[in-house]
């Protein structure tokens, strides 16, 4: 076991190295310059060369990259130049607005994927499974900025049961915190929520279609227990990759969701940061949802060594 995760955690440090290499290349590559953006429109030219020195922009890129990825390693994510602040900081500040609304979001998820998938597979070919494969198909195929705008149509500005958008933390109390994050909750979860059921739905008529299962019904077995005891078990193990990437597409996806809906999050910052062309925050950004994907690929490796002892070898 020691063994295979070691293995794991070696191939997924290589690829976040690899990404790095992406991200700072791709950013690099973004149209317009930094020194500009940040100077008024009548700057001359050597005011705007001494601002470059002063960012960093006039060292060689493999400089540039040296100096970024050696602070990366401390945790120093450098220094945004549209808040001429630490990007770490920035962030720390936001991410736990993302991250409320995406724990959300995957708790929406999972509660209406897993009872869909599991009687949409049980009722193959009947009228559940018809509602919840129409269902999977509208929530995969509809953009989250256009069931955004609708929702905040429907909820906010017609029955005027939530707020268009904002956010309001923990301490303003729960009620209030959930007024405001339903919404684009909702809004991420139905997505990922098409995503699972259709994966559970599978994995589930998988199963149902095995030798022991038909044994266990030929002995008596209560079809309830098969169901949700045997099938449900072992149709999990591949859902649970399906979940776990949600959760990092979710981390992903809410770049649009965060800007309808207002919310101060990293979603919005990275939005913001590519407008201004700030390298180190767009970079930071982008690793740290890098990383994110690859803590979430680990973790799954490791659940899965443990359900499935055959994968460690």
């Amino acid at each position: 076991m020691g063994r295979f995760l070691l293995g794991r955690a070696a191939t997924l440090a290589l690829v976040l190295f690899g990404a790095s290499v992406l991200i700072f290349i791709i950013v690099r590559a973004l149209p317009g310059d930094p020194a500009i953006a940040m100077m008024t429109s009548n700057a001359t030219p050597a005011e705007i060369e001494a601002m470059r020195r002063a960012i960093g922009l006039h060292l060689p890129l493999w400089q540039q990259y040296a100096v970024w990825v050696g602070s990366a390693l401390t945790g120093d994510l450098g220094r945004s130049f549209m808040y001429s602040t630490g990007v770490s900081g920035l962030i720390a500040d936001r991410f736990p607005v993302t991250l409320h609304v995406s724990l959300m979001a995957l708790a929406i998820a999972l509660l209406i994927a897993v009872p869909a998938g599991v009687f949409s597979a049980t009722n193959k070919g009947g009228a559940v499974d018809h509602f919840w494969r129409v269902f999977a198909m509208i929530g995969i195929s509809m953009p989250v900025f256009w069931q955004g705008l609708l929702m905040i149509m429907l909820f906010a500005v017609t029955l005027g049961w939530l707020p268009p958008g904002g956010y309001q933390p923990p301490s303003a109390g729960i009620g209030t915190t959930t007024a405001h994050v339903i919404l684009p909750a909702i809004c991420l979860g139905t997505a990922y929520a098409a995503t699972i059921t259709r994966m559970l739905r599978s994995s589930m008529l998988d199963v149902l279609g095995r030798e022991h299962i038909a044994v266990a019904r030929a002995h008596g077995v209560r079809e309830a227990t098969i169901i949700w005891n045997d099938a449900l078990r072992n149709a999990l193990i591949p859902t649970l990759t399906a979940a776990g990437f949600s959760f990092g597409y979710l981390l992903a996806g809410a770049v649009l969701t965060e800007v309808i809906f207002n919310l101060p999050g990293m979603g919005r910052l990275l939005y913001e940061s590519i407008l201004s062309r700030d390298y180190p925050l767009v970079q930071g950004l982008v690793l740290l949802n890098v990383a994110v994907f690859v803590m979430i690929n680990f973790a799954m490796d490791a659940l899965y060594a443990i359900l499935d002892p055959r994968i460690r070898r």
